[in-house]
């Protein structure tokens, strides 16, 4: 599963916003994982972790992991979003001190709290994530995010971010509801029509489109039904199928996967005119990516990742963290010679050279198995214990680097070893492409 984008029906405070104490610029490292940014967020004093979104208006947090914050001006509010139930109950918290890297700070912070702990997603990451940082983030400065190097530059000076920014396409956005809107050329077969898209860093998928919104829409062929991930108001499901191109400005993108969330999730959703859809950060990473909200543009650079396939678990795995356990691991002792060692004879202070170390280790487990997919098929099922994956133990592995071992091209072999109500259980499964893409004739 990916987590996918949230959007959340509230009335805004004013707020100053973040500001930048250097002149120039500040820069944030950032983690991606899954095709999601997440970066270090200090709220009132106390450091976490927050997924960067321009798909949701303002800042949430829904897990703290044990750890306590003093939050100042609370009252409950509903939030509403992707998902087939209705609204969830929260509270804001107003006049919070968040700073994001060494400098990027806003002394008058609002954040809404969500209480329903089944929205945390954590477990799908890998990482404890502890919420969203939304449009603030992006609303007073050009921000630069670098996909190669894993940083995002605040620019605080115009003519200083011009002069570094001049090789770059810039493309107009509006910025519609606190989110921002670019169009783009959809080609589902082989007529391309113009159609309007939010930019949605939290969608980890290239593609989302609204069939209900689009005139005479037809999915292509071959696709599948899948779980496409979790919103505010609970599990979203849809198709999943590959279009023949969209384009972004002169950028062409060729086979694109694509998700098509049904009716039902997006029953609950207020959307802005005329908008058929998102583009989300697998596309996204292919560019060196400059947010200008202030001058209402976007600005885009090919990267090392262009040429880069739209890549589809082939597996039909839906994998999740399953926590930490202490695991024995065997390490080697750095002996040290004793002082009454002549060039002759060497005394050892240490009669072993190895002990027993204990660490906390990762665990992964099947959160699904997509029916009638390669794993269905070799007999994984739901809330199996992941034990190894070709013959590697999952406690060394990420869960980015087992998603990316089932990503592989088609045809390829993957050993998984299973437990399942004590028993191990050892399966091959070969991956096939579900989707892949075919033209229409």
């Amino acid at each position: 599963m990916k987590f996918l984008f949230l959007l959340i029906t509230l009335n805004s405070f004013a707020q100053q916003g973040f500001q930048i104490s250097d002149s120039k610029k500040t820069v944030i490292p950032f983690k991606l994982i899954n095709n999601l940014i997440f970066i270090p967020v200090n709220v009132n004093g106390v450091g976490l972790t927050f997924l960067l979104d321009s798909g949701v208006k303002e800042s949430i947090l829904f897990s703290l992991e044990n750890k306590e914050i003093n939050f100042n001006e609370i009252e409950k509010v509903k939030f509403s979003g992707l998902g087939e139930s209705m609204d969830i109950e929260g509270l804001s918290s107003r006049n919070n001190l968040v700073t994001i890297g060494k400098d990027y700070r806003d002394i008058k912070h609002t954040i809404y709290i969500i209480l329903d702990e089944g929205i945390n997603f954590s477990s799908h990451i890998g990482i404890p994530v502890n919420g969203i940082m939304g449009y603030n983030f992006f609303a007073n400065h050009k921000v630069e995010i670098n996909y190669s190097s894993k940083k995002i530059t605040v620019y605080n000076n115009n003519a200083f971010a011009e002069k570094r920014l001049r090789k770059f396409k810039d493309l107009p956005i509006t910025i519609e509801n606190n989110k921002p809107y670019i169009m783009t050329g959809v080609e589902m077969t082989g007529h391309k029509i113009d159609s309007k898209m939010l930019i949605d860093l939290g969608n980890s998928d290239a593609v989302w489109l609204f069939p209900k919104l689009i005139e005479n829409f037809e999915y292509n062929r071959p696709n599948i039904d899948d779980y496409l991930g979790r919103g505010f108001n609970g599990d979203i499901f849809g198709k999943r199928s590959r279009i023949h191109r969209i384009y972004i400005g002169d950028f062409i993108f060729e086979k694109p996967l694509t998700a098509m969330p049904d009716e039902y999730s997006i029953q609950n959703l207020k959307l802005v005119p005329n908008r058929k859809g998102s583009i989300g950060n697998e596309l996204l990473r292919r560019f060196t990516v400059v947010f200008d909200y202030p001058d209402r543009k976007i600005l885009l650079k090919k990267n090392k990742f262009f040429r880069d396939a739209f890549l589809f678990n082939a597996s039909g795995l839906d994998i999740q963290h399953d926590g930490m356990d202490w695991e024995k691991d065997l390490v080697k002792i750095e002996t040290v010679r004793n002082s009454r060692s002549t060039e002759a004879i060497n005394v050892y202070q240490a009669e072993s050279g190895f002990r027993y170390n204990f660490v906390l280790k990762p665990k992964f487990s099947v959160a699904g198995c997509r029916k009638d997919s390669p794993c269905f098929v070799a007999g994984i099922r739901k809330n199996d214990q992941i034990i190894s994956v070709n013959n590697k133990k999952t406690s060394e592995l990420t869960l980015q680097k087992i998603n990316n071992i089932l990503k592989e091209d088609d045809g390829t072999r993957v050993k998984i070893q299973v437990q399942r109500a004590g028993e191990i259980l050892n399966f091959t499964i070969t991956l096939v492409d579900p989707i892949p893409y075919k033209d229409e004739n």
